[in-house]
């Protein structure tokens, strides 16, 4: 079964975005509260009624500019800021100078305050701060005089729009983060998944080729030889850096887009885990015989169809180590034992085992056997793989699945 591309959208923003839409509503009803609890107090309330028809249909008219980032175009923002302008400007034409001087509240009173804030959700802490500057010069402008309670409203409206943007410019950068990081472990798992392959399949027939042509001579030896070179540089390949992703998607309205490949649940067979459970000693039969031992329980060891064949692939794997470096005469024994929590099956030879450093090099030489077809099988099912090995007395190999398996199938976003 084909695999599929998941697409997850990541916005910090979002929720801003949906709390300032409610502002402006409830800042403009408060606005209009203000001026008809005080409207015998205006000199001209004509024209604070025309203003507030305006603001009124402007507001309940543009709330779908203010759902998202890309709705709230630049061209928006500023006839937004001109709206909310126009409003502080026009309350000494309304209001009665007593009303001014004495501290009163401007025609669009905190609904202004919108206005700035959607320049520092869309655009950042800087068009917050020019935002917010305006607004404190239409406020002196229209005071006549720099007072302390203009200072005190400026100043609050400009910190916190600042702070605001900042805010939001971080998320920003998190979330790009955080995308570029869920898109690179997508791209371990699936290399690790492609290395294992590999090493089950090609590699393997490369090293026989060319151990086999080494003993026939003649033109098999060329061949050998060959067969060589191609398993050094396909191990340099496979144990080499991470492959160069492509930047994770990033679209400053709608938040980061993180594109994850990942296989049909169930794993390549696109099998489901909630499929009938699989017996794993059907899938370890087939390795016993004249120099393998199998020790089963007498009763099926039921596992979901993806762990049990990734089990029974370490222990392939495992098998395929000792006839590879405990000799051809070496004897192995698989041990299957299903306790009420996890399967644990051990897989012990009588080989020379394992000097010591001997893995950690053989990993740096690109010879992943131990460090993919064996524990990256089983971390992916959510089980360990424990290796004990003590020169002149054999290697044991532990393989536990628990019961409820917590695959981690590089899914960006899944708990």
């Amino acid at each position: 079964m084909a695999k599929r591309e998941r697409v997850m959208r990541m916005s910090v923003e979002q929720p801003l975005w949906r709390a300032l839409t409610g502002y402006r509503v409830l800042t403009m009803l408060y606005a209009i509260a203000l001026f008809v609890r005080a409207y015998d107090e205006f000199d001209r309330p004509w024209v604070a009624c025309a203003y507030f028809t305006v603001l009124a249909a402007w507001t309940l008219g543009t709330l779908p500019r203010v759902a998202n980032a890309a709705s709230c175009t630049k061209r928006f923002l500023v006839v937004d800021l001109a709206v909310a302008l126009t409003g502080i400007l026009l309350t000494p034409l309304a209001d009665s100078r007593q009303q001014v001087v004495g501290e009163g509240p401007t025609l669009p009173s905190i609904w202004t305050a919108g206005a700035v804030l959607a320049y520092a959700i869309k655009g950042g802490w800087r068009w917050a701060a020019c935002a917010s500057a305006l607004v404190g010069v239409a406020n002196i402008v229209q005071r006549g005089e720099l007072t302390q309670s203009t200072v005190h409203n400026v100043l609050l409206v400009c910190i916190a729009s600042i702070a605001i943007g900042y805010v939001v410019e971080v998320a920003r950068a998190s979330e790009r983060t955080l995308a570029r990081a869920l898109e690179i472990e997508a791209a371990t798992r699936e290399r690790e998944r492609l290395a294992r392959d590999i090493h089950d399949s090609v590699l393997q027939v490369l090293a026989m080729v060319q151990r086999r042509g080494s003993a026939m001579g003649g033109e098999a030896a060329e061949l050998g030889r060959m067969a060589g070179e191609q398993e050094v540089a396909l191990r340099a390949l496979v144990a080499g850096g991470l492959v160069r992703t492509s930047h994770a998607s990033e679209d400053a309205s709608q938040g980061a887009l993180v594109r994850v490949v990942e296989e049909p649940d169930g794993g390549p067979d696109g099998e489901q885990d909630d499929a009938a459970p699989c017996d794993l000693r059907s899938l370890l039969f087939p390795y016993a015989g004249s120099k393998v031992t199998l020790s089963e329980p007498g009763a099926p060891v039921h596992l979901p169809p993806r762990a049990a064949r990734e089990l029974a692939a370490a222990v392939s794997a495992a098998l395929d180590n000792v006839h590879r470096h405990a000799g051809a005469d070496a004897h192995a024994w698989i041990l299957v034992e299903d306790e009420p929590d996890a399967v644990i099956v051990t897989v012990r030879d009588d080989g020379p085992g394992i000097p010591e450093g001997r893995l950690a090099e053989a990993e740096g030489e690109g010879r992943l056997g131990v460090a993919l077809s064996i524990r990256g099988r089983l971390r992916d099912i959510g089980g360990t793989a424990e290796l004990i090995s003590v020169p002149g007395q054999g290697t044991e190999v532990e393989l536990q699945v628990p019961r409820v398996a917590r695959e981690a199938r590089g899914k960006a976003g899944r708990p």
